[in-house]
């Protein structure tokens, strides 16, 4: 990550605007100390497209999957 002191990012504002908008993040420091981190707000944008149900049949979920350890659980939460 990239460190630019105060003065050169007031040169430079709208190159490193840019470059944090494209989702390279920099630091802004006063005297070599670092002060701000600048990063983008804009959410990434997802590079596919979700598929709902991709995995259909190759799972094996139990009939019985909300009842299992019911009674661990229960033993657990009265302290038996």
């Amino acid at each position: 990550m990239q460190t630019f002191n105060i003065h050169e990012a007031k040169t430079h504002l709208s190159r490193l605007i840019d470059m944090a908008a494209a989702g390279e993040a920099f630091i802004i420091a006063k005297a070599g100390k670092p002060m701000v981190k600048v990063t983008s707000i804009v959410e990434a944008i997802p590079t596919g497209t979700r598929q709902l149900g991709f995995m259909a049949g190759q799972m094996l979920i139990p009939d019985d999957f909300d009842e299992m350890g019911a009674q661990e659980i229960a033993a657990l939460f009265s302290g038996t």
